[in-house]
């Protein structure tokens, strides 16, 4: 599968990751003009597993360029505002004109359509007015921001695999084409909350933070202070994990009963009280063979070293870099880290070579060995 990636930041750069990781030949269209986040190509990991060429779009030749690699490619992701690539001669019209079967994958905050779709804006903009921002956090404290890991990697970018992997199947399918793929973080985010709704429809989740069975209301699921300043997280929300949980914790015979709502912030502070006494190591150690379904609550430069995750290999080690491995797994295909982060334009000449496109060959550096004058250059991305 060929996926060519119009570079931008966020989103779409590990939407192609994610492509690229899982097999596909991702080309990633970078363009001159400095860095977009300032990211060392280097360092950048979205930008694994891919090869890069360099076009100036706002050059006469760059437009076509582009579009005699969408000819050849199943797939094109882009993360611009509405209109930006018509602009530039390379939307989807012009993309389908040439290849009428070509996936075409957008990637934008607010989406295509609506009051809001050409402003700019950034993850938290995002969660924030589909409601998900607003669940998470203490009651008493503004809602805590989760990362970017909501909005643009959970609610953007893996909607956008699932969207052009399922138009692709159609585009493949028997008198089936081509077609624009319309991935709207708010529409991601949005969705993600569906059994939220149902929850709140039924009765069963009250519409503010911090008091409901998963937002960290309820004493038996959420996050406790260890006495070396380390935290554990609990989430034995099941009678029987329960029951094997507060047995563990020392605290069966003084409890307040789990389902007395009234008694939950009595509940809660002697959870905290017996959380106190030890360190995280030591709570781990107690906890580590049950099913109490209790966590330490690790950094992230902690995590690979974690026993269950190293005998999986959820992380790997690439050019001297730590990294997550590719996800999900597959039997009979699996999947790697083969290459560092494309450095822009270093693969120029082979991809000309490969796609059949001797007229990218006179731009970009030769091969990935000429990564010296590229490295000044990285995606300058829009925001989405």
């Amino acid at each position: 599968m060929r996926v060519v990636e119009l570079a931008g930041i966020g989103p779409g750069p590990f939407a192609a990751m994610l492509l690229a990781d899982l097999g596909a030949d991702v080309v990633r269209v970078d363009r001159p003009g400095g860095p977009g986040l300032a990211i060392d190509p280097a360092y950048d990991l979205t930008n694994r597993n891919k090869r890069s060429v360099l076009i100036d779009l706002k050059a006469d030749d760059g437009p076509s360029q582009v579009l005699a690699l969408a000819e050849r490619a199943d797939i094109l992701i882009e993360g611009y505002r509405p209109g930006v690539a018509e602009r530039l001669g390379v939307g989807p019209a012009e993309c389908l004109a040439r290849n009428p079967r070509l996936v075409y994958g957008r990637m934008t905050g607010w989406g295509q359509q609506g009051p809001l779709a050409e402003r700019a804006g950034h993850d938290i903009a995002y969660i924030a007015v589909t409601g998900a921002l607003g669940m998470i956090g203490a009651p008493d404290q503004p809602p805590t921001v989760p990362g970017n890991l909501l909005g643009d990697y959970a609610g953007g970018s893996l909607y956008l695999v699932i969207g052009v992997l399922a138009a692709l199947q159609h585009a493949r399918a028997e008198g089936g084409a081509g077609q624009v793929v319309d991935a709207a973080i708010v529409d991601g985010a949005a969705h993600l909350t569906t059994m939220i709704h149902g929850m709140m429809a039924a009765g069963g989740w009250r519409d503010r933070r911090g008091a409901n069975l998963l937002d960290g209301g309820c004493p038996f699921y959420g996050c406790y202070r260890t006495a070396d300043g380390g935290y554990m997280a609990v989430g034995a929300l099941e009678q029987r994990f329960y029951d094997e949980f507060v047995t563990l914790l020392g605290i069966a015979g003084e409890a307040p009963p789990r389902k007395d709502f009234d008694r939950w912030d009595e509940l809660r502070q002697t959870v905290e009280a017996a959380f106190a006494t030890r360190t995280r190591a030591q709570w781990t150690a107690v906890f580590a063979d049950s099913d109490a379904c209790v966590a330490p609550v690790l950094s992230l430069r902690e995590a690979p070293a974690h026993p269950h995750l190293a005998a999986r290999g959820t992380f790997v080690d690439q050019g001297g870099i730590t990294q997550p491995a590719p996800a999900p797994r597959f039997s009979a295909t699996p999947s790697s880290v083969r290459t560092g982060p494309a450095v822009p334009g270093a693969d120029t000449a082979e991809v000309a070579r490969d796609w059949g496109l001797p007229q990218l060959s006179g731009g970009g550096a030769e091969g990935r060995g000429a990564a010296g004058d590229a490295q000044a250059t990285t995606a300058a991305g829009t925001v989405t």
